[in-house]
């Protein structure tokens, strides 16, 4: 089974590729969601708040905008959180794989060639969109300005840099154009021949 690498900068649109895998039957595992689930278990969320100094909400889990206030812009409080969280993700990882069955998997994450995760995986895509769209878009979904946008794609690498790394790329500007790339990429990955 091959193991493909799915990433891209904040507001690409690597979850909107994702979901058009996953519209091809393709077992899709996304970094992010598992790292959210994994923070909101009780003894997850009680190693943190001793780590980083936080109290508990009545529930027993982490107040999420304290610890991003903690991490954002820190590299050593982040490093610290994902020391934490990304052993974690991946034996989460690992015993998902174990159980599925098809010609190929996504793994999607947003720091793969951050963390040097590449070679983890036969392939890797990258997502990318122009910078102007991507705030636009992060804009729009986060309810937040285009400061903020830009404070945040500074934590990431540069989407030139990337392209640089990755195996393959998909431009993810007109969905229409986009549905076709992952369907090209799909048949490579699957092994089908045109009929």
């Amino acid at each position: 089974m091959k193991k493909i690498g799915l990433t891209g900068g904040i507001g690409s649109g690597k979850s909107t590729v994702a979901n058009m895998f996953k519209e091809n039957n393709v077992p899709v595992f996304i970094a992010d969601i598992e790292a959210k689930k994994i923070l909101d278990k009780p003894e997850v969320a009680s190693e943190i708040a001793k780590t980083f100094n936080l109290d508990l909400n009545s529930e027993g889990l982490i107040h999420k905008p304290d610890l991003s206030a903690i991490v954002f812009n820190n590299t050593e409080a982040l490093n610290k959180l994902n020391s934490i969280i990304h052993p974690k993700v991946h034996t989460k990882f690992e015993n998902w794989l174990k159980k599925q069955q098809a010609a190929y998997i996504i793994y999607e994450a947003a720091i793969i060639f951050e963390k040097k995760r590449a070679s983890d995986f036969d392939h890797t895509i990258l997502v990318t969109a122009p910078e102007d769209t991507r705030i636009e878009r992060v804009m729009a979904r986060d309810g937040v300005g285009r400061d903020d946008v830009k404070s945040r794609m500074k934590a990431q690498w540069s989407e030139s840099k990337k392209i640089n790394l990755a195996d393959f790329i998909i431009e993810n500007i007109n969905l229409i154009e986009t549905r076709q790339r992952v369907k090209e990429l799909h048949k490579k990955f699957s092994n089908i021949s045109d009929k």
